[in-house]
């Protein structure tokens, strides 16, 4: 069974807390199962983005986990905004949780490409 957004969402955000980053909920969407954007803010200037992983990168993935994909890299606010904004147009029910982190840790499973 897979974990409610929203409550993947509030780990998500403790773990952050107990790993001395800020982390916080800039959208809250769809309370069963709205799809999770993860911006990660190096405090640099550059962002990191990671949304929902494709279908296909959970072979052998444990039942009911969540992972990620990186979107963008090393990006400014701008660009991930445009990004964010095209994936509100298909789907307005999106959570957006940004995580403030010099080191750049995303907290969760990122899959890799």
């Amino acid at each position: 069974m897979r974990l409610t957004s929203d409550f993947f969402v509030s780990a998500l955000v403790r773990r952050c807390f107990s790993e001395n980053a800020y982390a916080s909920i800039v959208s809250k969407g769809a309370l069963e199962a709205g799809a999770i954007y993860i911006v990660v803010d190096r405090r640099d200037g550059c962002f990191d983005l990671y949304g929902p992983a494709p279908q296909s990168a959970f072979e052998g993935a444990t039942p009911g986990s969540r992972l990620f994909e990186v979107l963008l890299t090393f990006a400014d606010k701008d660009d991930v905004d445009r990004r964010l904004a095209s994936e509100r147009r298909m789907d307005p029910d999106v959570w957006i949780v940004e995580i403030e982190d010099r080191e750049g840790r995303v907290f969760w499973d990122v899959v890799e490409t």
